[in-house]
């Protein structure tokens, strides 16, 4: 019984640590960072801003299109500095004819007659930005005025390669901010990762590039943000975190769409070890860590909830795993009243919260088996949304 022993607490120690400790213990060293300061937007003179291209993929946009490109012509930066790059990926709607109905010249189409996946539109608009910096973006989300100069700002140290803005979550319907607990607390994170230089990835909503970085991605990508952004750390270059550069984007509509999101997602996290493996290796220090304690771990939750619980069940013949066992179980019918909302106040928050750790990790499991079989696309699926106020 001491191996099943082993394989229950290290289990438990696992998750715990992922989620807990390493929370803490990255809080403390964020706390001692010293705080490197960058130009203040109103200093920086017209002139001195660079070009930059927003690149945008899009497939079967054209309900949000045209709200998302008078966003983007909003954007506080200088105009003969700025265009927007338009990737329409497979022509199967009316996306393309309402990019090109815009008569702005800083607004580039390029109409893809194929559907080949969000990757492969990503390498053809990029090659063909003139901008020295690249700002990515999706069609459904909205940045506020001053994200751009924001994000571009802090390329004037010569060694920052990126920079990742915030997302924040909005309700369809009255458009107020709904991060739950769990989006805030990883909104946290990658703020303390961000004050050490080992920020993980980036939010495709809203991060961006210098081009000459920029390496074509495979084809077969699924979770491209997260590859392009790492890839800046095996640059040698740092990818920072901008909390203030924000971009906001409407909730998924239904559980389902949610879990959708959460098994492709897992199914990119596996995937991209294959390209991403050397930055676990310690000689990437704080980057190492980071991938490791905040994403690796997490990947293969799953496998660790199952182990905890099976071997929990085998030792339940004294009283310590008996009661480990009823709170495990205690935590799953907790989880189980969070996915419809039963509980009130602040009970049904948390429970909503063990609903969601629960429900993303269903997501990874699924996403591994796609993974494993090859079942996962590169070409994404459009989530349907509310109609854009036009």
């Amino acid at each position: 019984m001491m191996i099943v022993e082993i394989l229950c607490w290290t289990s438990i120690g696992l998750i715990a640590y992922s989620y807990l400790i390493y929370p803490l213990l990255l809080a403390l060293l964020a706390n001692f960072a010293p705080v490197k300061s960058s130009a203040n937007i109103e200093e920086i003179s017209p002139e001195q801003w660079p070009m930059v291209s927003l690149v945008i993929a899009a497939y079967r946009e054209e309900s949000v299109i045209v709200e998302r490109l008078r966003n983007a012509l909003q954007l506080d930066y200088p105009s003969d500095k700025l265009e927007i790059i338009i990737g329409v990926d497979g022509n199967e709607d009316a996306t393309g004819e309402l990019v090109r109905s815009f008569q702005d010249s800083r607004i580039q189409l390029m109409q893809f007659p194929e559907r080949r996946g969000k990757a492969s539109v990503l390498n053809d608009c990029i090659a063909a930005a003139r901008g020295e910096i690249i700002l990515f973006s999706d069609a459904n989300t909205f940045w506020d005025v001053d994200a751009a100069k924001l994000l571009v700002r802090h390329f004037e140290d010569e060694q920052v390669g990126g920079v990742c803005g915030r997302l924040l979550l909005t309700d369809s319907d009255t458009g107020e901010n709904v991060d739950g607990i769990y989006w805030r607390y990883e909104n946290r994170l990658k703020e303390w990762e961000g004050k050490l230089g080992a920020i993980l990835g980036a939010n495709g909503a809203i991060y961006s590039i210098r081009k000459k970085l920029y390496q074509p991605i495979p084809s077969q990508t699924i979770v491209d943000d997260f590859v392009i952004g790492m890839r800046i750390h095996q640059s040698g270059f740092r990818l920072l975190y901008e909390k203030q550069a924000i971009a906001r984007e409407e909730t998924a509509p239904t559980i389902s769409d949610e879990l959708q999101r959460r098994i492709r997602i897992g199914a990119g996290a596996f995937q991209s070890l294959t390209w991403l493996w050397k930055l676990l290796l310690p000689r990437y220090s704080l980057v190492s860590w980071a991938f490791w304690s905040h994403k690796v771990l997490r990947w293969f939750c799953p496998v660790f909830m199952v182990i905890a619980i099976v071997s929990n069940y085998l030792l339940a013949a004294t009283p310590l795993y008996q009661l480990l066992l009823a709170l495990q179980g205690m935590f799953y019918a907790i989880a189980a009243l969070g996915s419809v909302s039963l509980l009130p106040g602040k009970i049904g928050k948390i429970a909503q919260a063990a609903w969601m750790f629960v429900n993303m990790n269903i997501g990874l499991a699924l996403g591994f088996n796609r993974w494993l079989f090859k079942t996962q696309k590169g070409t994404w699926k459009r989530t349907e949304r509310s109609e854009a106020n036009s």
